[in-house]
């Protein structure tokens, strides 16, 4: 895995600017933040700066919460066993979790995959669990046992739902026939040489030698929606094998979901599906107290950026996503189009 690079004088001239785009965005010389970026199997550009709140220097070795970028990993199993036709993606949710209402029979997989599942808002099903500070997934269902009826008809509407992919996790575990974590690290993880990446549910709050998070907010324990630990390292690992489609599922991840009605939006298989400077753009945020991450690709540039930052409560991570997609998609800036050279990182 790549070192730490810092604000060093001997940085790369693609680090410099990188440096100075993090300037820009907002971020002092002294707060927690790993950026990396990586295009065509090329060596990745990184830069670290700051502590974690256990006083570590952060850097791309630096295990930490992926928060809501585990989606798209879940959703990675899911697209597995439905292309080996061991799940069912029309199948009624009822049929994998038959402890929840008569509700559950009028929604389909698929619905949970693209946020259409008409589920209850995520602040209602928090107020069934108020107390529990771990937020297992067997307390989100429990949650979601409680309501009599959806908050909408399945299908009608695209709506984010922390709690449907609880639910999406549960099915693949059931179809998989083991749990989530050892089913992605056999057929996600280790085929990806993804060494330091692993979805954790407790009951210790961490994983050993993880950056904590701002106290006292934990990170939950629930899996699917969130539980994956990970790397800035291995973020850009898992990201390029998707562009690269070495898992053989990255034309079924990149498909837009619908509505019932034909309707389309702009969310595929656990990722956001954007475009920029007139190239699809596939990308997801994560964010929990005290961390906020985002993870972006370009198919067709063979790119991929990661943000990690740590204690960080802001959206900043946004214009600064922006801003390095900017860089390298403008045919007239040469400050970060990543060369064949190591930058000054070393591999």
């Amino acid at each position: 895995m790549p070192s730490e690079v810092g604000r060093t004088a001997d940085m790369s001239q693609p680090q410099q600017r990188m440096a100075t785009l993090v300037d820009r965005a907002g971020y002092r010389g002294d707060e927690p933040i790993v950026v990396g970026m990586q295009q065509r199997g090329k060596p990745p550009v990184l830069l670290a700066q700051g502590l974690t709140l256990g006083g570590e220097p952060l850097d791309a070795t630096t295990v930490a919460y992926a928060a809501s970028l585990s989606k798209q990993m879940t959703a990675a199993c899911a697209a597995q066993l439905a292309q080996r036709g061991d799940l069912d993606m029309e199948s009624a949710l009822s049929r994998w979790l038959p402890q929840l209402p008569a509700w559950a029979d009028t929604i389909r997989l698929r619905h949970l995959v693209h946020h259409t599942a008409g589920l209850p808002a995520g602040s209602r099903i928090d107020a069934f669990m108020a107390g529990d500070a771990d937020r297992t997934s067997q307390a989100v269902i429990q949650a979601l046992a409680q309501f009599p009826a959806l908050d909408r008809q399945p299908g009608a509407e695209h709506v984010y739902s922390n709690a449907g992919y609880v639910c999406l996790a549960a099915a693949v575990e059931q179809a998989a026939g083991q749990p989530l974590p050892d089913y992605a690290q056999r057929r996600l993880f280790a085929p990806l040489a993804m060494a330091n990446t692993c979805y954790w549910p407790g009951p210790d709050p961490t994983p050993a030698g993880a950056a904590p998070l701002t106290h006292p907010h934990p990170a939950p324990l629930s899996l699917g929606d969130g539980g994956v630990w990970t790397t800035a390292g291995d973020l850009l690992q898992w990201s390029q094998a998707l562009n690269a489609d070495e898992l053989g599922i990255s034309t079924l991840m990149q498909t837009p979901g619908c509505l019932d009605d034909g309707t389309p939006i702009d969310y595929a298989w656990g990722i956001g599906v954007r475009s920029h400077a007139g190239h699809r753009v596939y990308r997801h945020g994560g964010g929990w107290p005290g961390l906020r991450a985002l993870l972006a690709r370009i198919p067709d540039l063979d790119l991929s950026v990661v943000l990690i930052a740590i204690a960080d409560h802001t959206e900043r991570r946004v214009d600064l996503l922006d801003s390095l997609l900017d860089e390298v998609t403008n045919p007239t800036s040469q400050a970060l189009h990543i060369t064949g050279q190591c930058d000054g990182v070393t591999p």
